[in-house]
């Protein structure tokens, strides 16, 4: 037997083999999107002094089904690619399930962590409030509030579908290497 006849034998063999497997069908295909490797906060709970500084007021902002918020000078094009989830996402922070309170420390450590690593984008997933007492995003409506009060982050808005719709936020924060203006 020379080698074309055992080429063409073993072609025969596989599709037999394989005749019959039809490829899945698919509706879409997921961006690729790269994982972020699992860092660890190791942040202290409290200040030096041992007493924990509360950041944020309470008042009330009207927090409709999208988050949309930028403060003046962030550009439309950083906005426009911000909304659409073009912006690499440096970490993300999970909120949904927590207390108030405890989701309030969580932010509080996750976003010095980014200043302090230069993390630019992130997202946090706040969720949608389908557990919550009324079934209104309790978590949203705090996460609204409090990153319109902190002067580290610029903007942010609702995430896509892919990444939560809008029980997920994208979050873009001030570099810390460029002084206030």
């Amino acid at each position: 037997m020379s080698d074309e006849e055992k080429k063409a034998d073993d072609n025969m063999l596989f599709f037999e083999a394989f005749g019959d497997i039809k490829p899945i069908q698919q509706q879409r295909i997921e961006p690729y999107r790269r994982k972020l490797p699992p860092r660890p906060l190791n942040l202290p709970v409290g200040d030096e002094d041992g007493t924990e500084r509360d950041l944020y007021a309470d008042q009330e902002v009207e927090t409709g089904e999208v988050l949309d918020f930028a403060r003046p000078g962030v550009q439309l094009r950083v906005m426009h690619d911000l909304r659409r989830g073009y912006l690499e996402i440096g970490a993300e922070l999970d909120l949904h399930g927590l207390t108030v309170r405890y989701a309030r420390d969580d932010l509080n450590r996750f976003l010095k962590a980014c200043q302090e690593r230069d993390i630019r984008c992130v997202r946090i997933i706040h969720g949608k409030g389908y557990r919550s007492e009324g079934k209104q995003p309790i978590l949203k409506q705090k996460l609204n509030l409090w990153l319109r009060q902190r002067d580290d982050v610029l903007a942010f808005t609702s995430a896509t579908r892919r990444d939560g719709g809008t029980g997920a936020a994208y979050v873009l924060l001030r570099n810390p290497r460029k002084g206030k203006r």
